[in-house]
Formats: C-alpha cells, structure tokens, sequence
C-alpha cells in the first residue's frame, strides 16, 4: 500500500470518529436535559453529564492551560502520524495513533466551542444550537460525555462480614466516542502494534546515543 493510500485512509478514518463523535454529542446536547438518562438495556443507558474537561476540578486558569496543552498535543501527535506514513509503518498501527488523534481532537472541539454554539441544558430548558449567546466564553466550553455502562450494579448480603449492606457499581464513569477511540487505540497499539512502538523507542535511544558520542578531532 502507498503513502498516499495510507495518508487517504488514516484522513477518512480521523474524519469518520470525529463526525460520529460530534454527531452523537449534538443530538445528545440537544435532545437531553442535563442529567437525563435513558435506559436502552439493562447494562447501558445514555446518560447525559458534562465535565470541564479539567483534572481534579481546577479553576479557570488550569482550564485553559489544560485545553491550549491538549492542542498541542494533537499537533505532536499529527506530526508522528505524518512521520510513520512516511517510514510506511503497517496500516493498522497508523490507523490506531489516527483514532488516538481523532479522539483527542473531538473533546478539544467541545471545551473550545461548546461554550459558544450552544446554551444551557438545565431542565426545563433544552440546549439550542447556535443561540444568540452561548453558555460560556471560547475555550470554556464543557465537554459532552453519555456512554454509561452499569454492568455491575448491586448491594452485598447483610450477612457478608465488612461488606455486608454496602453498594457496589461497575463500570461507573460516563464517556463518550472520543474517549472511546483513545482507549481502544491505545489498547490496540500495545496489544497488536507494541513492536512499532518498541521500534520508535529504539530509534530514538540510538539517536540519543549517536548524539552523546564525543566527537574526536581529525
């Protein structure tokens, strides 16, 4: 397969997670009250939450910083996908760092516009797209999470010692599909591409090493 091939199919696939990713968290944004959940089976409802995209809850400042570093990121990240198409890495590493890149790049599209191009969700009010004034600034947009999966959702038996009468949930977090296309691929580019990655890291001690080499005059 060509670069130009594999350059082809690495935009296609960023394009399609992110469209399926903006999609999903439109329809969601504006056909749910913040907090609403509906349950499609037992063991996974569409709950609509949305968090500040911040670590830890940190105010406003870290806020910023923490988008503005995201974006960053996914330049380096677009910058590596461009490197291994060129030194023709296999198809199916180059389209796990594209969903890594297309997954971080759909929540920077939430905590940079979201903000803008819609207005609040609280109930009775449900959020309208491109409102005369959205609910935040740019960049302080919050992002768009409603993959629920309760697959464990029970109380132990009084009779249990220590945990007898306690609650027990798994899995509790809310995500979304941009979350999703970072977790798989990075699972998937360790689990059936870890010798790219051993490659890149070898590259890269050698090329340490060749740097550190004292130079001796002639």
């Amino acid at each position: 397969m060509s670069q130009k091939q594999k350059t082809m199919i690495a935009c296609g696939f960023i394009g399609l997670i992110i469209l399926i990713d903006q999609l999903v968290k439109i329809y969601v944004k504006t056909h749910f009250f913040l907090g609403e959940s509906v349950e499609v089976f037992s063991w996974f409802h569409i709950r609509f939450v949305e968090n500040n995209g911040m670590a830890f809850g940190i105010e406003v400042f870290n806020k910023i910083f923490l988008t503005l570093f995201r974006i960053v990121a996914v330049g380096f990240i677009g910058y590596y996908l461009h490197l291994i198409i060129k030194k023709n890495y296999s198809i199916g590493y180059i389209l796990c760092v594209s969903a890594l890149l297309a997954g971080a790049f759909g929540n920077i599209i939430d905590c940079v516009f979201y903000g803008v191009i819609f207005d609040g969700s609280q109930f009775p009010h449900l959020a309208t797209l491109f409102p005369e004034k959205g609910y935040a600034p740019l960049f302080y947009g919050k992002v768009v999470d409603m993959l629920y999966f309760p697959l464990i959702d029970t109380t132990f038996p009084s009779w249990l010692p220590l945990i007898g009468g306690h609650h027990f949930s798994f899995f509790d977090p809310v995500f979304n599909i941009a979350d999703s296309a970072i977790c798989i691929s990075i699972f998937c580019a360790i689990l059936f591409e870890r010798n790219y990655i051993k490659e890149d890291f070898k590259e890269k001690d050698e090329t340490e090493k060749t740097d550190n080499t004292p130079k001796t005059e002639e």
